[in-house]
């Protein structure tokens, strides 16, 4: 469960604060497709590093899976987004010099896993994805979808039960992006995973089970598809 209460997130530039977020409620329980939708500026990608510990709230409370971020220290936060979270950016975030296969191994590798479990792991991912035959290529040899398809692989293969994703169709084109966002939706409903999408692509309301629309740091709406 990702839950914020009354949460303002201010940045200074200058003299001036700026509210990334202003005054924002939202809970989001267990399981199923969220997209958070906004124009730019809206406050998404800042609710999404809020979510994800890799920021702290000004005022107000963020909490994940029932224990504010506040309360955490810098170790904490960092067991909590290596174990508990998966993350998926725009830009993919791949490694040039590592494999498909190394790529996706990484959060494990960090975590000191045995080999024949990394094995087991990331075999039947790479499948899923559709990337079984091109596990030992570079991702400069790989299109756009397919680098997305390894970075949702990677965010994965620690088995987290919340996975945030940034924008992940804003460099592919609309077929290719749609592609992502099934796969997505499959996360969120054959896994049970908790699934969180920040994206302009209004196609993605398609998918989700509930729509929350950001303006200018606040909720303006909250509902279904």
């Amino acid at each position: 469960m990702i839950e914020f209460r009354d949460v303002r997130k201010v940045y200074r530039q200058g003299p001036r604060e700026i509210a990334a977020l202003d005054g924002v409620t939202v809970r989001i329980p267990p399981g199923g497709f969220t997209c958070l939708m906004g124009p730019s500026g809206s406050g998404k990608s800042t609710f999404l590093h809020l979510a994800g510990g890799l920021d702290l709230p000004t005022s107000g409370d963020v909490r994940v899976e029932g224990e504010s971020t506040r309360s955490r220290d810098d170790d904490a936060l960092a067991l909590l987004r290596r174990r508990r979270l998966g993350f998926v950016f725009q830009f993919f975030n791949l490694i040039p010099s590592l494999s498909v296969e190394e790529n996706v191994a990484l959060p494990l590798l960090l975590e000191g896993v045995r080999t024949s479990e990394i094995d087991r792991r990331v075999a039947p991912l790479l499948e899923r994805v559709g990337l079984a035959g091109r596990r030992g290529h570079a991702p400069a040899e790989l299109s756009g979808g397919e680098m997305q398809r390894t970075a949702i692989a990677r965010a994965l293969v620690a088995d987290p039960a919340i996975v945030l994703a940034d924008e992940p169709t804003g460099n592919l084109d609309r077929a290719t992006g749609r592609g992502i966002l099934e796969l997505l939706h499959a996360v969120a409903k054959e896994d049970g995973r908790t699934v969180v999408v920040v994206t302009h692509d209004p196609s993605a309301a398609e998918f989700a089970d509930r729509v929350i629309g950001l303006r200018d740091g606040r909720v303006e709406s909250d509902g279904g598809p």
